[in-house]
């Protein structure tokens, strides 16, 4: 035997190894056309997901444009309008996108954080992890007609 054909066969075994767990990986993401993440500050949720809606993501903008503001109701909010201004359109992209993932959960009837959504139809809550969320809805999936 060529001294040369076992490193290659290993390199080969290792490399249709690794293209499999792509395949895999790609295999168990292609069947969830879309997955989402409900979730809050205090509830972290951890994998790749198409959007991550952070409920309370509208509240910490909100906090941190009222942090230390004067009791003068003027003053305090002559403070906020220069704050927005000088958070230009990112500020605004952000407090748009935190109100948008409130009205999308909303909008999907989610009741509860954490929560995975696939396909805006399925839904697990409790679960932290991605991966496991969209392994038991495809296992669902595949049980029903």
């Amino acid at each position: 035997m060529d001294s040369c054909a076992v490193p290659h066969a290993a390199r080969a075994r290792s490399a249709w190894f690794a293209s499999g767990i792509a395949i895999l990986a790609l295999a168990t993401r292609a069947a969830a056309a879309e997955v989402w993440v409900v979730t809050d500050s205090h509830h972290p949720v951890h994998g790749q997901a198409d959007r991550h809606l952070i409920l309370d993501a509208a509240a910490v903008l909100e906090a941190e444009l009222a942090d230390n503001l004067p009791t003068d109701p003027e003053r305090a909010s002559a403070i906020v309008q220069q704050r927005l201004k000088l958070g230009g359109t990112d500020l605004q992209r952000r407090i748009g996108t935190a109100y948008q993932g409130i009205a999308d959960a909303w909008s999907l009837g989610v009741t509860k954080v954490p929560a995975i959504v696939v396909d805006r139809r399925y839904v697990v809550y409790g679960e932290t992890d991605v991966a496991r969320a969209v392994a038991r809805i495809d296992q669902y999936r595949r049980t029903q007609p």
